[in-house]
């Protein structure tokens, strides 16, 4: 495969992966509530909805060519600043299931390779 065309499919995954995101931020929002940290002003459903319209403008500037720097730089630093709600998640999840606990926990590393993406997919781009 080209590597302009693999660069390509990459960043449209990473855009997919948003947009899908950003959408269940609005069809499943006490899951993203739940998990917002309660330090932040506002409420929970403020902060679920306003992630998810970031997720959804990042899913845009990422699938597009002329922004997709722009947006996997601006994707980067998104995953990096949800990372609060990801360690809120894991901590709210100690005394669940151990599947319950997995599926927190694992969230915790799972943020650096997909930094490493969006940053990958902004360097990439033309």
């Amino acid at each position: 495969m080209e590597p302009n065309r693999s660069r390509a499919r990459s960043a449209l995954a990473l855009a997919a992966l948003l947009g899908l995101a950003g959408i269940t931020h609005f069809t499943r929002p006490k899951y993203y509530d739940a998990i917002v940290p309660r330090a932040l002003p506002g409420t929970p459903r403020q902060w679920t909805y306003a992630s998810g319209a970031a997720e959804l403008a990042l899913a845009t500037a990422v699938a597009a060519p002329r922004t997709r720097r722009l947006g996997g730089l601006a994707a980067a630093a998104f995953f990096v600043a949800v990372f609060p709600a990801n360690v809120k998640m894991a901590l709210d999840f100690r005394s669940k299931s151990p599947k319950a606990r997995a599926l927190a926990y694992g969230r915790l590393p799972l943020q650096i390779p997909l930094v490493a993406w969006a940053w990958k997919v902004a360097k990439a781009a033309p």
